[in-house]
């Protein structure tokens, strides 16, 4: 007999609402209780486990499997509960890449990105003086591309085994039915709560009169109606009908311009996966649009033959390296990196070991680089997000990062449909030269035209040691993922560290511009000295990323950790 473990820690937090009577959610194959559960850091299950941004759509994703599904039936349900337990970066309302390999080897892609509307054009966030607007492209109506998650999920299903009606009624449950929020939510929630009511035409469900607190219960019955309507429409349900027509209205109201042709016409994008060797390690990642894949694969290469182990974790030489690193990779994503269908991105030219060669061929040892004479190399030719980690019975291996952009999007609500649109057009180049939110700069590569995708910093990621499953990672945090991602295999194939210290270790980040390294409070002190010495600029940030990590043991069970930085949880079970 297979039983789901959802609370292994003694440790845990738990989230109840005494005041509720007990309610299971329909159709989880086994009683999930949404006002009655455990925040899990960390396990090592046999047979399956999912690791996600909350505790409720981790263990709905688990009971998907228990149920008979896959890994990827898995990744369709926490999605889809994310979007209702998570609605800071969990969506329908916006885009992401699903990256998966099955038990036979077949590797899968899929693009979801969101895309420019029709009426899309490169100055439409530029003042009649050529001045950027950024609060145009960063919320409201106007911010909102197509989304995409939608079309993403249904894009999955075939390579399921269950139904999208048996994926999805976890979700309406949620939805319809309420559950406990956290205080981490209430919170959020609060801080956010003028902005919703300023750039939504309609009454919210994440807005109420009083202040959100722990244990109260979020209840949201026009998403769980949205909800229904894809159960019995399919993806029409929100492309086509009744869902398209509210969204378009809402645009209406508030000046946007997605269409129902916008609408209608999208479609997710199959995408080949990146593949490269790390040190004996097969690394796959994301290939354009997302500009993770290519950035890990030019940091590893550019430290690989360096003996970054014997440098120790952390200290000003090891660190020093990876930043140097760090700001050559992210001064090529500014120049080479868009959106493939409308622009050639250099991919093998970028990751190739001559190519490695030359960007660190200026590398000094213990001096700092700097930004204004590190620029893109000479070729011929974003912090709210969310991220799951599937691996099943079978070794089928899921990794997916979706998002809204910015913590809950452009903070619109979609008047009847209760779902929040994204901001993602900020993360096109509104103007060569102007930095992004995240303070990334791009140009005409990533400059905006209607069908366009937007360049991702997104980067879900597998690792395969020996062409057997080995690791799924990824995480949040806009231009920060990347290098979290980069950190946590470093962490983990030269530090040889467990999955928890390789991505709950302290997190620095460099981009090329600003030209600053960030780190985390508890990051070293004597070497954050150390690299300010060199003639660093060294600031000190919250949180980077909420990294979700999946490593196989060599027993063959699998090492599940949730990041400490929230209320991440992983699920699994065992014979």
């Amino acid at each position: 007999m297979r039983n789901i473990i959802i609370c292994v820690l003694a440790w845990g937090s738990h989230f109840t609402l005494n005041a509720q009577s007990v309610r299971s959610i329909v159709g989880a194959g086994k009683a999930i209780n949404p006002y009655h559960y455990t925040v899990v850091k960390k396990g090592d299950f046999s047979k399956a486990s999912v690791g996600s941004a909350h505790p409720l759509a981790s263990m709905v994703g688990v009971a998907m499997m228990r149920k008979g599904g896959n890994a990827f039936d898995a990744a369709i349900a926490t999605q889809l509960a994310l979007a209702v337990v998570y609605p800071g970066a969990g969506n329908l309302g916006g885009g992401g890449f699903l990256l998966g390999r099955k038990a036979n080897g077949e590797l899968i892609g899929i693009d979801y990105r969101e895309a420019a509307p029709e009426k899309a054009h490169r100055d439409m966030y530029l003042d009649k003086n050529g001045n950027a607007q950024l609060n145009l492209s960063q919320a409201g109506h106007l911010a909102s591309g197509i989304p995409g998650t939608v079309a993403g999920l249904f894009a999955t299903l075939p390579y399921a085994k269950l139904s999208f009606k048996e994926l999805v009624q976890p979700a309406i449950d949620l939805a319809e039915k309420g559950f406990a929020i956290t205080e981490r939510e209430a919170s959020s929630l609060n801080s956010t709560r003028e902005s919703f009511i300023k750039n939504s035409t309609r009454p919210s469900a994440l807005v109420k009169e009083g202040k959100w607190k722990a244990g109260d219960t979020l209840v949201q019955k026009e998403l769980a109606a949205t909800l229904k309507r894809m159960q019995k429409e399919g993806s029409r349900g929100f492309y086509e009908g009744e869902t398209a027509r509210l969204v378009v209205e809402e645009m209406q109201r508030g000046n946007g311009i997605i269409s129902l042709d916008d609408l209608k016409n999208y479609t997710a994008k199959l995408r080949n996966p990146l593949e490269f060797e790390y040190r004996g390690y097969q690394v796959i990642s994301f290939a354009p649009p997302s500009s993770g894949g290519i950035l890990i694969a030019q940091m590893l290469k550019m430290i690989e033959k360096y003996p970054v182990g014997s440098y120790g974790f952390q200290t000003a030489r090891s660190v020093q390296l990876m930043i140097e690193a760090e700001r050559r990779a992210y001064a090529d994503r500014a120049e080479f990196m868009g959106d493939p269908d409308f622009y050639k991105v250099p991919v093998k030219t970028l990751i190739s070991d001559a190519y490695i060669e030359q960007r660190m061929s200026d590398y000094t040892p213990e001096k700092a680089g700097s930004s204004s004479t590190v620029r893109a190399g000479q070729i011929k030719e974003s912090e709210e997000t969310t991220h799951l980690s599937v691996m099943d019975e079978a070794g089928n291996m899921v990794a997916v990062t979706t998002t809204l952009n910015n913590g809950y999007g452009s903070r619109t609500v979609v008047g009847g449909a209760g779902f929040l649109l994204n901001n993602e057009m900020d993360d096109f180049s509104v103007k060569p030269g102007v930095p992004n939110m995240y303070g990334a700069l791009g140009g005409e590569a990533n400059a905006i035209v209607p069908g366009k995708r937007m360049l991702s910093s997104m980067t879900p990621t597998l690792l395969l040691k020996k062409n057997k499953p080995y690791v799924v990672v990824g995480t949040p945090g806009g231009t920060t993922i990347p290098t979290s991602v980069y950190q946590a295999i470093v962490n983990l194939v030269d530090f040889n560290m467990n999955a928890d210290d390789a991505i709950n270790k302290p997190k620095f980040h460099h981009q090329w511009l600003p030209d600053e390294v960030m780190v985390e409070a508890d990051f070293d002190g004597e070497t954050k000295k150390q690299l300010q010495s060199m003639g660093y600029k060294v600031t000190n940030r919250g949180g980077i990323g909420r990294t979700e990590i999946i490593r196989v043991l060599n027993n063959g069970k699998k090492e599940t950790v949730a990041d400490k930085r929230g209320d991440d949880s992983v699920a699994g079970f065992m014979p």
